[in-house]
């Protein structure tokens, strides 16, 4: 995970920088903030400038110290460089970014948003306010009411980024929905990553040995500890990629069968980027995936009903043959 820690650490520079709006930041800070030397900085900082971002260092202060900045200027003609079929479609699509609403991103997106339609004419936005009742978007499902701590769970989220961004050791109190029970892990925090309406922590678990998922609704507590750590796991770019819904488990080949009555329906959707089909005779689908045994592949199966067979693992197949005849058990008393 070498290369990710370093995009990373870049990244922080910038907001270090233009946090500090117009103040600039020295060398000897930002090599403090970062955990690293200030060598280690400068190449940072030279790797910046030659892809194109606006820095430059200034040593007018009166105490002759070499700070940093960023030109905020140069962004100043971003939209002009943008066609007006661009810009309708960026501004329409804050509508695809309701599912960052309580997450610490919604601000800075809804900021960027308002800049953005100061660009159009306001029979421009009247016109683009429109097409939501042409085409819409269902949102993920969200919590349907604001945590009751949150004040502190925004502090919590803070914290869980400080600790991906300067790769700090973390102590956290968890409480488990499936276990009930508390406990307290001494994790290393690899990613924080948004799904299905909620904020999740990943982070490797010494204890196990192995990459666990974190609910941060759940996180009851998270203390940053003075000590680093150096990732031993790579992730993999997108959230949850061996997962049809939020997990982190090692993926296991899965092989089902689709009855004709909804094969075009399976086969017209990608469900999982490991997913290959093949037809039946009949009319029937066979479908084979790569993915984890967990809660959401289950839920999947099972919404499809009648039409839907698990051919392997055998495993997978017992758990949710027991599953429909629990189901049905509780209709066993209904009368027609």
């Amino acid at each position: 995970m070498p290369r990710n820690a370093e995009v990373i650490r870049q990244w922080t520079i910038l907001r270090e920088i233009e946090s500090a709006r117009g103040a600039g930041v020295t060398i000897d800070d930002l090599a403090s903030r970062c955990g690293v030397t200030t060598r280690t900085i400068r190449r940072d900082l030279q790797a910046l400038e030659e892809a194109g971002f606006p820095l430059y260092d200034d040593r007018s202060r009166d105490d002759g110290r070499t700070r940093w900045n960023v030109n905020g200027q140069a962004f100043k003609g971003l939209a002009a460089g943008l066609t007006l079929s661009e810009l309708c479609a960026l501004y329409f699509s804050r509508t695809l970014l309701e599912s960052l609403a309580g997450t610490p991103f919604r601000h800075d997106v809804e900021s960027a948003f308002e800049k953005l339609s100061s660009v159009l004419t306001p029979h421009m936005r009247q016109f683009l306010d429109q097409l939501p009742r042409v085409l819409s978007t269902k949102a993920d499902p969200a919590r349907t009411a604001p945590h009751p701590d949150a004040p502190r769970q925004q502090q919590i989220i803070a914290r869980a980024l400080e600790a991906t961004l300067h790769l700090r050791q973390a102590s956290i109190t968890y409480h488990s929905a499936s276990s009930d029970r508390t406990k307290t892990y001494l994790v290393h925090p690899y990613r924080l990553a948004y799904a299905q309406g909620a904020l999740y922590l990943l982070a490797y678990v010494p204890e196990y040995r192995e990459v666990r998922t974190f609910a941060v609704e759940r996180l009851q507590e998270l203390s940053l500890l003075d000590e680093r750590f150096t990732p031993i796991e790579q992730l993999s770019d997108e959230a949850f990629p061996h997962s049809l819904g939020v997990h982190s488990g090692p993926p296991e080949r899965v092989e089902l069968e689709f009855q004709p009555a909804i094969a075009d329906y399976v086969r017209a959707r990608q469900w999982h980027q490991s997913q290959q089909a093949h037809d039946m005779p009949g009319g029937g689908l066979r479908m084979t995936l790569d993915v984890c045994l967990d809660r959401a592949l289950h839920s999947w199966i099972l919404s499809f009903g009648p039409f839907a067979r698990v051919v392997a693992p055998e495993r997978l197949a017992r758990e949710i043959a027991e599953q429909i005849h629990e189901a049905g058990a509780q209709y066993g008393h209904t009368h027609s």
